[in-house]
């Protein structure tokens, strides 16, 4: 029973650093953006990206660790249907982030690029923030739906 307590506590750890570091990171480029001054933009999309890199991708890694020892700790088969549709969000999820990754690095590196020549932001830099913009909803509601997943365990029969 330790090691589910362990797996449940690291698993839930990870969902919330998750779905926490997701939405400040949105948030904060939103707020960055407004500002329409690349220095701001530049500054706060590179924190972006370190926090990116150390708490989303290092969560990223270890949810699908710790959700397949804890079903294996309780019983749980991975073609239980709430769990493999689960894991499909959890793959459609990554779809939209790993091409936001690198658009929050091309931002960044565009409001740099403008701060520099003390310019304004190119029409690049809006194309792709539509983009990144974009691509956050779907993961969102991907990311919500499997929290409701993993907290009703649904009856679902996909097998």
């Amino acid at each position: 029973m330790v090691l589910e307590d362990l797996l449940r506590l690291l698993h839930v750890l990870g969902a919330t650093v998750l779905f926490g570091t997701g939405a400040g990171i949105a948030f904060f480029m939103v707020m960055a953006e407004r500002s329409r001054d690349p220095r701001i933009i530049a500054h706060v999309a590179g924190i972006v990206v370190v926090a990116d890199t150390i708490f989303t991708a290092t969560a990223v890694v270890l949810q699908p660790l710790t959700g397949y020892g804890l079903a294996r700790a309780i019983g749980w088969p991975l073609a239980e249907g709430w769990i493999a549709l689960s894991l499909a969000l959890y793959v459609f999820t990554g779809l939209f982030w790993l091409p936001v990754v690198w658009i929050q690095i091309r931002l960044r590196d565009l409001a740099k690029q403008a701060a520099a020549a003390e310019a304004p932001l190119p029409p690049a830099f809006d194309r792709l923030y539509r983009i990144w913009f974009a691509f956050g909803f779907p993961a969102f509601l991907a990311v919500i739906a499997i929290f409701w997943l993993m907290l009703t365990k649904p009856d679902i029969r996909l097998f």
